[in-house]
This record gives C-alpha cells, sequence and structure tokens, in this order.
C-alpha cells in the first residue's frame, strides 16, 4: 500500500504540482507520463524519500520495502555483480555479511555462535539460500550469463551495467518498486523479458519511461503530471492519449456553447433592456448570463515539434540495391553477402541487437562507407537523407541555431528559419542559443530539422528517437507515417517499427541476415529475436 497524502512541490516560484492525493495499489503498474522538466523523475524520488516535498507527506504499508532502479553505473564499481545484485534487498544483504563476518572470525566465541544462529533464522526467514539463484535467473532474463556473476562491475560495459542494476531493482520481490527509464540501453529481447516479468509482479510498480509500447504493454493505469497537477487514469498509455485529448475537445466544445449562449444573451439585453415590455426578460437573462462559466482550460506543459518530411521529387521505380555486399571490421564479417533492394513504397525496419552491423548498413547505404565486396545501385531520383546515431560532429562550431540551420537552407531568409525552428520548438531566445551547448534531445530536434529542410525521398535513421521526450517521439512517429518516400531505420521503438513499417530486416551476430516483409509481432513469434 502506497499513498502520496496533499502533496505539493514548487521550485521558487514554479509549481509543479499541488495537492496531490493519490493511492497505489497492489497488482497494478502505474505510468508516470508528462512533458520534459514536468517532475516526473522527482515525483518518483519524493516517493523513495530521495527528495522532500514543499508539502504534504507519503505513507507505505508497515513493514513494506521499496526498491529503485538507480541511474549512476559507477556506484558499485567495487563489488560484484552478485553482491549488486542482492544487495538490492538491503536486509537480507546485510545479514549475510554479518554472517561471513562472524564465520571468517579465528576465535569464534558462545556470544559469535548465538549471534550467528539469529542471523541463520532470519536468513532463513528470507529466503537467503535462494538469493543467489534467483539473482542468477533475473541476470540471465536479461540476457547475461553465469559467466558475470563473480565478475567486478567496473570491469563491464555500461549497457551490461545497466542490466545488472535492473536486476538489483526487481531483486527480492520488492512491495513497491520504483522505474525510471527501465527500457534505456535494453536490447529487444531483454525488453521482450522485463515486459513479462513486469506483467507477472504482483506487488505495486511506478514506471517513468517514453517507451509507448513498453507502456501500453505493462501499464494498468497512467499518472499524468500536467497543469500543476497529477491525475489518474485507468487504462494504458493508448488509452490515457485518447482520453485526455476526448477531455481537452469537450472542454473546448463546452466553452464554444457557452461563447454562443453568452453573445446571444448579451444581443438580447444590450437590444432590449431599455424597452419598457422586455425589461423583465432582460432582467432574467442579465440573471443567466451572471450563471455561465466559462471552464478554465490551462495551457499544458507538453510541446509537440511538427515533423513533416516533404519530398522535393518522387521517387521512380529504381532506388537502391544492393549485390552481395561484404563488410567486416578487424576480420570480423559484419555484413555477409547481403542483396537487398529497396522500392519505393519500402519502410524498412533494421531490428534485432546487431547494432554494429546496422550502423554499418546504414552508412553504406548513405555512401559513407565502402563495403569490402559488392556492388552499390542508386536509382537517378533519388536524394538521400541521413541521421547518424553519432552526430557529435555537427555540433562542435560555436554558432548559434538561426545561422547553423541556415547553412542547410535554400531559403536563408532569417524570419523563415526562425520560424521553422518555432516550428521544432525553439523559439524566440532559444533559436539563438550556441549548437556546442544543446542537450541530447535538442540535438535530434535540429537534425530533424535539417533532414526536412534537405527534403530526401529516402530516408536513413539510425536511432532517431535516442534522446527524445515522447511527444517528440510521437511527432516522429506521426511524420514518418505520412512521408511519401522509402525508409531505412534501425529503432528499438516497436511502436514506431509496428506503424510505419512494412518491411523488417535482421542481422544477425554471424553477418548473415533475415528478410521478411511481415508484422514486428508475427516476426517475433515466428523467428524470435536475437540480442
Amino acid at each position: 500500500m502506497l499513498k502520496v497524502n496533499n502533496v505539493s512541490l514548487r521550485f521558487g516560484t514554479r509549481t509543479l504540482f499541488e495537492n496531490v492525493n493519490l493511492e497505489f495499489k497492489d497488482d497494478n503498474c502505474y505510468g508516470i507520463i508528462g512533458a520534459n522538466g514536468a517532475g516526473k523523475s522527482t515525483f518518483l524520488k519524493i516517493i523513495s524519500g530521495e527528495v522532500e516535498s514543499t508539502k504534504g507527506e507519503v505513507t507505505i504499508g508497515p513493514g513494506e520495502r521499496i526498491s529503485v532502479l538507480r541511474q549512476n553505473h559507477n556506484e558499485f564499481d567495487d563489488d560484484t555483480v552478485m553482491d549488486t545484485i542482492i544487495s538490492g534487498d538491503s536486509e537480507l544483504y546485510s545479514i549475510m555479511k554479518q554472517k561471513e563476518e562472524i564465520y571468517m572470525k579465528p576465535d569464534f566465541s558462545v556470544e559469535d555462535g548465538i549471534r550467528a544462529g539469529e542471523l541463520e533464522a532470519k536468513f532463513e526467514e528470507k529466503n537467503g539460500w535462494q538469493a543467489e539463484s534467483d539473482a542468477a535467473i533475473l541476470l540471465s532474463g536479461l540476457g547475461l550469463d553465469n559467466s558475470y556473476i563473480e565478475k567486478q562491475m567496473k570491469d563491464l560495459e555500461d549497457k551490461e551495467k545497466v542490466k545488472v542494476l535492473l536486476a538489483r531493482a526487481l531483486f527480492g520481490n520488492p512491495d513497491i518498486l520504483l522505474l525510471d527509464e527501465p527500457t534505456n540501453g535494453l536490447d529487444a529481447k531483454s525488453k521482450m523479458w522485463l515486459e513479462e516479468f513486469l506483467i507477472n509482479f504482483k506487488n505495486t510498480i511506478l514506471v517513468v519511461s517514453h517507451d509507448r509500447h513498453f507502456l501500453n504493454k505493462v501499464c494498468t493505469h497512467m499518472v499524468d503530471i500536467d497543469y500543476e497537477k497529477i491525475t489518474l487514469f485507468i487504462g494504458n498509455y493508448d488509452f490515457w492519449f485518447k482520453s485526455s485529448e476526448l477531455i481537452q475537445k469537450q472542454m473546448r466544445d463546452s466553452n464554444r456553447r457557452k461563447e454562443e449562449k453568452i453573445k446571444e444573451l448579451q444581443d438580447f439585453i444590450a437590444r432590449f433592456s431599455a424597452n419598457a415590455s422586455k425589461s423583465k426578460q432582460a432582467t432574467s437573462r442579465k440573471k443567466s448570463l451572471e450563471k455561465i462559466v466559462l471552464d478554465e482550460i490551462k495551457p499544458s506543459t507538453r510541446k509537440y515539434p511538427y515533423i513533416s518530411f516533404e519530398p522535393e521529387k518522387f521517387l521512380g521505380k529504381e532506388v537502391i540495391s544492393l549485390e552481395k555486399i561484404n563488410y567486416s571490421i578487424d576480420g570480423e564479417s559484419i555484413i555477409k553477402n547481403l542483396n537487398l533492394t529497396i522500392h519505393p513504397d519500402d519502410k524498412i525496419a533494421l531490428i534485432g541487437g546487431n547494432e554494429i552491423a546496422k550502423t554499418a548498413l546504414l552508412k553504406i547505404l548513405a555512401g559513407e562507407l565502402q563495403p569490402d565486396s559488392g556492388e552499390i545501385k542508386i536509382g537517378s531520383t533519388v536524394n538521400l537523407s541521413y541521421f547518424a546515431k553519432n552526430h557529435d560532429e555537427y555540433f562542435k562550431e560555436k554558432i548559434d541555431l538561426v545561422n547553423w540551420l541556415r547553412n542547410y537552407s535554400e531559403n536563408k531568409d532569417e524570419s523563415f528559419i526562425r520560424g521553422f525552428l518555432g516550428r521544432m520548438l525553439f523559439s524566440g531566445e532559444e533559436s539563438l542559443k550556441t549548437v556546442n551547448v544543446l542537450s541530447g534531445g535538442e540535438k535530434v530536434r535540429v537534425m530533424m530539422s535539417k533532414i526536412m529542410l534537405e527534403k530526401g525521398n529516402v530516408l536513413l535513421l539510425d536511432e532517431p528517437t535516442n534522446h527524445l521526450d515522447i511527444e517528440s517521439i510521437n511527432s516522429l512517429n506521426l511524420g514518418l507515417e505520412k512521408f511519401k518516400g522509402a525508409v531505412v531505420i534501425a529503432t528499438y521503438d516497436q511502436e514506431m517499427i509496428e506503424s510505419v513499417c512494412n518491411r523488417l530486416i535482421e542481422i544477425k551476430q554471424d553477418g548473415t541476415y533475415r528478410d521478411k516483409q511481415i508484422s514486428y509481432e508475427e516476426y517475433i513469434e515466428k523467428f524470435g529475436i536475437s540480442e
């Protein structure tokens, strides 16, 4: 049982949310959503006790344990993987360490024996003999085998640390589970395992995520932080999205009808208030007018960029064909004997966990990499636009956004460039930011602006949703759905794959590939997916 009682949070004169009263129950998963800066992660920290609210309190049931997904990848560098996972249950971990300390004593006393017995009883009560096995099962589910158990955390790559820290949060069946962006860094296979784990988890889950498919799959409720309040909706993300749009439409329609009625009453009063025979009716209408109150429609903190890809020319029949393409790195085959013909209406998703191969293929298509062997043919009507996963080289120069984007625009007029940036949420002074200080999400929005101005008819996109908030992802998704050209995209965003793409290519770890024109769900069901 978790209750939030009259909680408010203010930073100076800014109110994030006020007078929040919510109850979170077992066997439910609550998705926390809201614009960047709305206070999603901070709300989780208030619940975990890491941040103090301006007023109000958070209460949990007696003896209940909260588990939190840690984001500091280096916090446990001095520990083994096994110790890191088990320390997710701090009480059990403390018992284990106390036991070890007593049993390692060279002069084991009677008092030590009594204490050891007490600890053994607590250890048994907390199912301690099963702890290492449970930790190994979690680790395996997230794609790390038993060879990792005794490794030091400092020897792991970041993407491996992410999985260990997630296993730590899930360990020991916590009563309340707080997860902030748990799918970040997870491959498709690990994400699917996590989804099933959370669906079957019987206690309380609160999760912040920008992954729409994940929210749809695991969430029973949505907790929306907006308009300086927090509102609970029953249902998953898609249900919330439709419901919130409907609520706003109903309020706007209601206000429009009220405004029409107000004008009608005002016109009558103005015409007949001086007319003796109509004075009673005019007085009655004045009273009716005073009773009409317009609904207050506060501006949402959510901002959706306008993403629309308009090709300068349509594609002919010949787009791109690759024949017997081979590519290797340090003697290891990354792409092996690949044959690919891209058609004008193809929207291809590169799937699976072989990120190096997916990036290499996109670079070969973009002309940034030469294959070891094979033939590439590009049609005469093709105009390529390429979004690289790592685009930092575009942002090294200390130049403001207006002048940066002007370099990629045929129309050099400042009002046009500023207007374009405004649609991408860089308005006013923000358009004068220098590009070398932009955040990750801002850089992606600027790169999307560049691609829109290029007016390409073939889009090559390598992980374009990285760093984007859920509103920008929705806008990009819609832009790609409406795009009248060919797309090749590498992404883990399952919602985007399912709604945009009509063809899937998986490059396996050995460099071989599979090319299918079926839905993502059908593909997973039939073939599974590699890490």
